[in-house]
């Protein structure tokens, strides 16, 4: 066994939670620290020897972390987090709202760039690795089209921006796919499907006291880039409703690409997964992608990086002549 990859998670939800488990998987790295807001003493780790510190101790460690895994909301943490930590430790983020990442891209890069620090935003499933697959299949098949559906699943990004609305106290969000435009897609007749027809979402909500349902109902279903350009179901339930019939977070969904290389031959490309933790594997993708952001930046490969900027190899413990031996 070579080196050891030093690894910190800053947050501990259900992503922390995660990277947490996914780490213990990977003998090539060591959990050196877990960085909360909440009191450091609240926190159960599930090494009881894992060092728990506050998150404004971050600093103190920064020659004792090879990489950083961030695993705040997407919403408000990582827009603030990101470009500041990256100034400080190579990290890895899984910030998922699609259509701030160019900018959060250029948040990141300055900072990271500057101090000789690698920053790799955006992994995941999707983004992350749908949005690899969405890129062979556009290369592959260049007359074609692009098609993703996700669910049914609980949205971790989603469920999040639901709780942050003003008067909700809890919940969930479900992004529900539709199956006729599925089979629209799979038989290669290539439709063109509004977002609408693609998807619906459904959330369940739990109301502070006194909030106004009215009022929550309405700053949900419009806000932009999340609930604005889908039909979105608002219910709300109980907090024990939520417990009870909430805990799980199960999810996937399909990257497709369906496409002409004659006019006599449509092919299809599909890449599927069927999630029964959704936060469990995109901690999954975090980790393996920490293993290539620390042999990147020893090769002085600096600033923001994506998925797309990442060789395969790189995510792999194996050596190149074992993955050709082995995999190729």
């Amino acid at each position: 066994m070579g080196e050891t990859i030093r690894i910190g998670i800053a947050g501990y939800g259900n992503l922390g939670r995660g990277v947490e488990a996914a780490v213990e998987k990977n003998a090539d790295m060591n959990l050196v620290g877990i960085f909360t807001r909440r009191s450091p003493a609240d926190l159960a780790p599930l090494r009881p020897q894992t060092p728990v510190y506050n998150m404004d101790e971050l600093a103190a460690h920064e020659d004792g972390i090879d990489v950083l895994i961030l695993c705040g909301g997407s919403k408000e943490d990582l827009p603030q987090q990101g470009p500041l930590l990256a100034a400080q430790f190579n990290t890895v983020d899984s910030f998922d709202t699609h259509a701030r990442i160019p900018e959060y891209f250029e948040s990141v890069d300055e900072p990271a760039r500057e101090n000789r620090k690698t920053a790799l935003i955006s992994a995941g499933w999707d983004p992350g690795m749908f949005s690899i697959n969405r890129v062979y299949g556009e290369a592959l098949l260049p007359d074609g089209d692009t098609y993703t559906f996700w669910g049914r699943g609980l949205s971790q990004g989603h469920s999040d921006a639901v709780r942050r609305v003003p008067g909700v106290a809890g919940g969930v969000q479900y992004t529900l796919p539709s199956q006729p435009a599925i089979d629209k897609v799979r038989s290669g007749s290539r439709p063109q499907l509004e977002t609408r027809q693609k998807h619906t979402r459904e959330c369940f909500v739990v109301l502070e006291q006194d909030a106004e349902p009215a009022a929550v109902r309405e700053a949900i279903v419009t806000m932009p880039h999340y609930f604005d350009q889908y039909d979105t179901e608002v219910h709300f339930i109980s907090a024990e409703e939520l417990a009870r019939d909430h805990r799980a977070m199960p999810h996937g969904g399909f990257a497709i690409r369906s496409g002409n290389t004659s006019s006599e031959h449509a092919q299809v490309i599909e890449y599927s997964l069927t999630l029964e933790s959704n936060p469990e594997f995109t901690a999954s993708v975090l980790v393996a992608y920490a293993r290539a952001v620390h042999r990147m930046n020893k090769q002085d490969q600096f600033g923001a990086k994506t998925v797309f900027d990442v060789p395969p190899g790189l995510l792999s413990p194996k050596s190149a002549a074992d993955l050709r031996a082995e995999l190729l």
